[in-house]
C-alpha cells in the first residue's frame, strides 16, 4: 500500500496514531499513490459545501489529473497526509513550498501553501488540529518556516484551527479571501495549546472506558465460573447503572436471556440492536482478532482485553499483541490490556465493576493504576480488609478508579494522569508501574497532576534491567536511581513497597498538607512516643519531645492534649501513640476524642493528625469510621500498626508539600549575556555534516585531529579525598553519568573542538599538552609554567589512582624528568601511555559534571563528588534539562557528600555559586541543541574562589525526528 512515491522513499517515521478530542483514535500518515481510490471515496462523502471552502468554487468531483496530483508526492516540496479510520480517509491536509511570489519552488525557500479538507461527519472532533500539528512538524523537518493558508471568510472552522494553534501569525484581506501566514517555530502558547488538546483528548478516551452506557462481555460462559461469567457477575453484583449483554458463539440459537442474571444474550455482537459502548474480551487470543474486527464494525469505543497469550508469552505472542493494537486503532478504539484484571468506577451514576474483582470498593478519593494483575487484586482486597485506618470501606481509602492494565499496550499510566489531572472526584493518585514507556512525557505528565494532587509511586522490577514481559515499551538505559531523582524533580511520591503506596495514599486523601517538617508527639506510651521519636529523626523531621499521657491516660487526656499540640505554633504535624490501657475506657470513646480535637477549628491552618496503635484493632476502625456511619463531615485519621510506617507516610507529606510550594513559584533559568547560541549551532552544523553525509548512520565519524577530548587520568579519583589538581586530555570516552556505557552513535569531538563548543557558553577548559618525550614534557611545562601535573591519558590508565600513574607538584625540569622516566619504566612505552602535561590548578574539591540525551528520558544533568567513594555509594544527583536556578542548587545540596563543600570538618566552604553557574551553563548548552548528545566535565576542581575545568569530552550526534516536544502521538511499539 506505500509505495515509494516520486523522489523520495516513504517516511515511515511520519506515521502516528492519535487521539481526537472525543476521545477516538485516527491514524495519521503520508498519502502514497495507492491512495488513489481512497482519496476518490473520501472525496465523494464530502459536502458541497465543504468542497466549495476546500477549493473556493463548486467542484463536485476530482479529475484524474487532481487525484495524481494529490497522491504523488516528493515528500519534500510536496507532502500530504491523511487522518485514516478503519480503511477510510476522514481527513487530509497538504502543503506545496512556495517562493515569496506564491508559485511553486524547491528548497531553500522556506515557505509552504498548506489546504485542508475534513470529511463532514468527522468535522468538531479535532482531526484538523491534530493534522496542522503534524504537517507543521513535518514541514520543519523539510526546511519550511512557515505556512501560508487563503481561507474564505464564511469558512469560520478553519480559520479558528489556524488561530486557535498558538504560532506567532499575521492577517490580511484580499480579493475576498482571508490570508493567513504563521511562523512555525514552536512558542510557549503554541506548545501549551497542543497540550492542553493533548491532555483533553487522552482524559477523554479515558472517561469513555470508565464511564460506558453500555456493556458487553464477549466470551460470557453458559455454566457459571469461567473469567467471562465472573466479570459479568460482577458487573451486576456492583449495582451497574447502564445496559449489560452477554455474548457468545456457542449460545443456543433463540436464547434471549442468560440465567439465572437475567441479562441479554447473543451469539454476536451484529445481534446487539443498540449501542455498545465498551466489550470486555474474555476469549482464547486467536479468537481475539475476529471479535475486535465485529466490535470495530458495531461503532464500539473501547476494549477491556482479559484475554492471555499475548507479549508476556513470547515473540509470537508480542506479534499478536502488536496486531491488536494495530487493529483496534484502526476502528478508532483505545483497548485496556491485554492480560488486564479489569476497570472499576465507583461513582454513583456509573458504579461499574468491569473486573475479576468480587467487590466494589465504596466510592473514596483514590484513584489506582496497576500494571500487575497479582498487584491489582493485592491492593483492593487489602483496601478491603484493613479497615483498621487505611481502607475503610466507608471513604477514608475508598476508590474513585481503578484500573489494571496488564500489559498495558494502549492505555497506559500517562492517559491515566491525563484523566485524573481534572477529575473532581479524585484527590491522590496510587500508581504501581513495572515499567514507564515513555518517561519523558510520564515526568512531565506527573508533574503537572502533582502541582494539583498528590501521585504515589511504587516502581516494580528495579533492579531486572528490562521490563516485564509482556510490556512491549522502547528501552531506555536510565538506572533506577536516576528514574527515582527524575520523578522526585517532578513532584512524584516514589516509595518502595505496596505497604508504603496504601500508608501514603491513605494519609494524603484524608488529611492536609503539613506546613512543615515539625511533629508533635503525644500518647500513653513513653516507649513507644520514644520509636516515634527516632522515626522522625530517620526520616528527616523535626520531631519535639514526646508527651507522655501516661498509662493512665482517659479519652479526654487525648483529647486535651491533641487539641493544644494543635494549637501550638511550634509544630506542624501530630503523631498519636496509644496502646492497649487497663481500667474504664473503649477505642470508640478514644476515637470520638481524637476526631473531636483534630476537626475543631483552630487559630491557624490545619495540621495532619496521624495515630499509631498497638494492637488497637476497633480504634483503628472506629478511627476510619467503620464502626458505624459516622456524621456528616466528620473527620477520619488514619492509623497504623507500626510507628514507622505513620512517620513514614508523614515524612512523604512533607517533602510533598515543599515541592509543592515551590513548584508554585515557577524557578528561573538565568540569561548569560556571553553565550554564542548561534556561533554554537553553526560549529555543531559543521562538526555533523559528516555524520550526516552519504551513508551516514551517525556511528564513528572523526572530526579535527581525531583525537577526542576526554577527561585524561587524574578525575579525583586519582587523589581520593578530591584534592583536585591534574588533570589531561584523554581517549575521549563520552560518558553518561549514570544515562548508559559506551561511546554510542555519533560523532566524537576532539579536544580542540570541544573546548571551542563549550566556550560558546561561558566554559573554558584547563590546556593539557601531549608529551611524546620527556623533551616536549620540559617544553610544554615551560610554556605553561611550573608546578605541572604529569600523567597518562590512555584508556585503560584513565581513573586508575590505584596504579599510581600520576605526578602532581612537579615543580622543575629535574623533578618532571624524573616522573617522566618513573612512568614510562613502570607503566609502559610513552606511545602507550599517551602522557600529557597540564598546569596544577588550585586546591579545592573535585566533582563531576555530565549531560546526557537517553532516548526515552529527554536530556539529564547529572552532578556528584568524583572519586570511587562517590561512584560506589551510587551518589550522584540528576535532574531533567533545562535546570533552573533552583534546581542547580538542589542538585548541589543533594548529594550525600554534599557537607564537603560547605565546610565538613573545619575545611573552608567552596564556591559553589560557580559550581551553580556551571551547572546552568552546561544545562543551557544541552537544551539549545540537542545534538549534544553527551558532555562529560571531569574531574570540575571546585575552589575557593572559583573552579576549573580539567577535562572535557563530548559527542554529537543528528537529533530524533521526533521529541516530547513535536506533534502529540499515541506510543507505537
Amino acid at each position: 500500500m506505500r509505495s515509494p512515491s516520486d523522489h523520495h522513499a516513504y517516511p515511515t517515521h511520519w506515521e502516528a496514531d492519535v487521539v481526537l478530542r472525543d476521545g477516538g483514535t485516527a491514524q495519521i500518515r503520508p498519502i502514497t499513490p495507492d491512495d488513489a481510490q481512497r482519496l476518490v471515496s473520501f472525496y465523494e462523502r464530502v459536502s458541497d459545501e465543504s468542497k466549495y471552502y476546500r477549493f473556493f468554487a463548486p467542484y463536485p468531483r476530482l479529475s484524474d489529473r487532481d487525484v495524481h496530483r494529490f497522491t504523488h508526492h516528493d515528500y519534500v516540496d510536496r507532502v500530504g497526509l491523511a487522518a485514516i479510520v478503519g480503511d477510510e480517509f476522514i481527513a487530509t491536509v497538504r502543503y506545496d513550498r512556495i517562493d515569496g511570489r506564491g508559485m511553486p519552488a524547491a528548497a531553500p525557500a522556506d515557505e509552504a501553501e498548506v489546504a485542508f479538507l475534513v470529511q463532514d461527519a468527522h468535522q468538531g472532533r479535532g482531526v484538523a488540529s491534530a493534522l496542522l500539528e503534524h504537517i507543521a512538524a513535518v514541514a520543519r523537518e523539510r526546511g519550511i518556516r512557515r505556512f501560508a493558508a487563503e481561507v474564505l471568510p464564511a469558512n469560520n472552522k478553519m480559520i479558528k484551527v489556524f488561530t486557535d494553534a498558538g504560532y506567532t501569525q499575521k492577517r490580511s484581506f484580499e480579493d475576498g479571501v482571508v490570508r493567513l501566514e504563521f511562523d512555525l517555530e514552536p512558542t510557549d502558547r503554541s506548545l501549551a495549546v497542543m497540550r492542553a488538546r493533548e491532555q483533553r483528548a487522552e482524559a477523554r478516551s479515558v472517561q469513555r472506558l470508565l464511564a460506558p452506557g453500555s456493556v458487553a462481555v464477549i466470551g460470557t460462559s453458559r455454566t457459571p465460573g469461567g473469567v467471562g461469567r465472573t466479570v459479568l457477575r460482577n458487573l451486576l453484583d456492583g449495582g451497574f447503572t447502564g445496559r449489560v449483554h452477554a455474548v457468545n458463539h456457542a449460545f443456543p440459537d433463540g436464547m434471549a436471556r442468560l440465567e439465572p442474571e437475567g441479562v441479554p444474550a447473543h451469539r454476536s455482537l451484529r445481534a446487539i440492536e443498540e449501542p455498545v459502548d465498551l466489550a470486555v474480551v474474555a476469549v482464547p487470543a486467536e479468537r481475539v482478532p475476529a471479535v475486535v474486527a465485529e466490535c470495530g464494525d458495531h461503532g464500539v469505543q473501547g476494549l477491556v482485553v482479559l484475554s492471555a497469550g499475548y507479549a508476556e508469552s513470547g515473540r509470537e505472542g508480542r506479534d499478536r499483541q502488536r496486531d491488536l493494537v494495530r487493529q483496534a486503532r484502526s476502528y478508532g478504539m483505545r483497548v485496556i490490556g491485554p492480560n488486564a484484571f479489569g476497570v472499576i468506577n465507583t461513582a454513583d451514576g456509573v458504579r461499574l465493576n468491569a473486573s475479576l474483582s468480587p467487590h466494589l470498593p465504596n466510592p473514596g478519593r483514590l484513584g489506582l493504576f496497576t500494571q500487575s494483575g497479582a498487584i491489582g487484586i493485592a491492593l483492593l482486597s487489602g483496601l478491603n480488609r484493613r479497615g483498621a485506618g487505611l481502607a475503610s470501606l466507608a471513604g477514608i481509602a475508598g476508590i474513585s478508579t481503578f484500573v489494571s492494565a496488564g500489559n498495558r499496550a494502549d492505555v497506559s499510566g500517562n492517559d491515566l494522569l491525563q484523566y485524573w489531572y481534572d477529575d473532581p472526584l479524585t484527590d491522590v493518585v496510587l500508581m504501581y508501574l513495572e515499567s514507564i514507556g515513555n518517561p519523558r512525557k510520564f515526568t512531565r505528565l506527573a508533574r503537572r497532576t502533582a502541582a494539583v494532587k498528590p501521585v504515589v509511586v511504587v516502581k516494580g522490577a528495579r533492579h531486572t534491567g528490562s521490563a516485564p514481559t509482556g510490556h512491549a515499551v522502547p528501552t531506555t538505559r536510565i538506572p533506577d536511581a536516576t528514574v527515582s531523582d527524575l520523578l522526585r524533580q517532578a513532584g512524584v511520591i516514589r516509595v518502595d513497597t505496596v505497604t508504603e503506596l496504601a500508608d501514603t495514599g491513605v494519609l494524603l486523601a484524608s488529611q492536609p498538607l503539613p506546613a512543615g517538617p515539625r511533629v508533635a508527639i503525644l500518647g500513653n506510651s513513653e516507649s513507644l512516643g520514644l520509636i516515634t521519636y527516632d522515626a522522625c529523626l530517620t526520616e528527616g523531621l523535626r520531631p519535639l519531645p514526646p508527651r507522655d499521657l501516661t498509662t493512665d491516660a482517659t479519652p479526654d487526656d487525648f483529647r486535651r492534649a491533641l487539641t493544644e499540640a494543635l494549637a501550638d505554633d511550634t509544630c506542624d504535624a501530630v503523631v498519636v501513640t496509644a496502646i492497649p490501657w487497663v481500667g474504664d475506657g473503649s477505642a470508640q470513646a478514644l476515637a470520638a476524642a481524637v476526631r473531636e480535637a483534630a476537626q475543631a477549628p483552630g487559630p491557624g491552618p490545619a495540621k495532619p493528625v496521624a495515630v499509631v496503635h498497638l494492637e488497637i484493632q476497633e480504634l483503628a476502625q472506629a478511627l476510619a469510621g467503620t464502626g458505624g456511619e459516622p456524621a456528616p463531615g466528620t473527620r477520619r485519621i488514619p492509623a497504623y500498626p507500626a510507628a514507622e510506617r505513620a512517620v513514614r507516610a508523614l515524612a512523604e507529606a512533607v517533602r510533598y508539600a515543599r515541592w509543592r510550594q515551590e513548584a508554585a513559584e515557577p524557578g528561573r533559568v538565568p540569561e548569560y549575556d556571553d553565550i554564542d547560541e548561534a556561533g554554537a549551532a553553526a560549529d555543531i552544523q559543521v562538526l555533523l555534516a559528516p555524520a550526516e553525509g552519504p551513508g551516514g548512520d551517525g556511528a564513528g565519524v572523526g572530526t579535527g585531529d581525531g583525537a577526542s577530548a576526554g577527561t585524561g587520568g587524574g578525575t579525583g579519583r586519582d587523589m581520593g579525598g578530591g584534592t583536585g589538581r591534574d588533570i589531561g586530555v584523554g581517549t575521549g570516552e563520552a560518558t553518561s553519568g549514570g544515562l548508559g556505557d559506551g561511546p554510542g552513535p555519533g560523532v566524537e569531538l576532539s579536544a580542540a573542538d570541544t573546548q571551542r563548543l563549550l566556550a560558546r557558553y561561558g566554559v573554558s577548559v584547563l590546556p593539557a599538552l601531549p608529551a611524546p618525550d620527556p623533551d616536549a614534557a620540559v617544553r610544554a611545562a615551560e610554556r605553561l609554567g611550573f608546578p605541572v601535573a604529569l600523567k597518562p591519558t590512555a584508556s585503560h590508565l584513565r581513573h586508575r589512582a590505584d596504579l599510581g600513574g600520576v605526578r602532581l607538584e612537579l615543580g622543575s625540569e629535574a623533578e618532571l624528568r624524573r616522573a617522566y622516566a618513573e612512568l614510562t619504566d613502570y607503566l609502559g612505552r610513552p606511545e602507550e601511555l599517551g602522557l600529557v602535561v597540564q598546569r596544577m590548578a588550585p586546591r579545592g574539591v573535585d566533582t563531576v559534571v555530565r549531560a546526557a540525551i537517553d532516548p526515552a528520558a529527554g536530556a539529564v544533568l547529572s552532578f556528584g563528588l568524583a572519586g570511587a567513594p562517590s561512584e560506589l555509594l551510587g551518589d550522584t544527583a540528576h535532574g531533567l534539562v533545562p535546570v533552573t536556578a533552583r534546581d542547580a542548587a538542589g542538585l548541589i545540596r543533594s548529594i550525600r557528600t554534599a557537607p564537603l563543600l560547605f565546610g565538613w570538618r573545619g575545611s573552608k566552604p567552596v564556591d559553589t555559586a560557580a559550581l551553580e553557574e556551571l551547572l546552568l551553563r552546561v544545562s543551557r548548552l544541552v537544551d539549545d541543541h540537542p545534538e549534544m548528545v553527551a558532555v562529560d566535565l571531569e574531574p570540575v576542581v571546585v575552589a575557593q574562589h572559583g573552579l576549573s575545568v580539567l577535562g572535557a569530552s563530548a559527542r554529537l550526534a543528528p537529533p530524533p525526528p521526533r521529541t516530547d516536544l513535536g506533534p502529540r502521538h499515541m506510543p507505537a511499539y
